[in-house]
């Protein structure tokens, strides 16, 4: 009758090593998916950045936001005038 009780010790001792190392395992692999689940959220948020930023680039230079090209000038001779560059006196003093 001793031995049945070392039997049964013996078998909870290696049920509990059994769930143990289920435990551990199953941990590992939720570590490793949170990590290739972040890994994967960076790289699309990354992308979807660069395409945001890709979509106003092209909206603004080549789509319905580009602006309108204004009418240029010619550039036509143009005579100066001459400007007094220091101001003098008054040409009639004030009393």
């Amino acid at each position: 009758m001793a031995a049945g009780g070392k039997d049964r010790d013996a078998r909870a001792a290696r049920e509990r090593a059994r769930a143990y190392q289920a435990r551990q395992e199953f941990h590992e692999g939720q570590v490793r998916r949170r990590t290739r689940d972040n890994l994967i959220a960076g790289i699309v948020g990354g992308v979807l950045i660069l395409a945001v930023v890709g979509g106003q680039v092209a909206f603004y230079t080549v789509g319905p936001g580009k602006p309108a090209p204004s009418p240029s000038t010619s550039p036509s001779p143009s005579v100066s005038t001459a400007v007094p560059t220091s101001p003098g006196p008054a040409s009639s003093p004030t009393p």
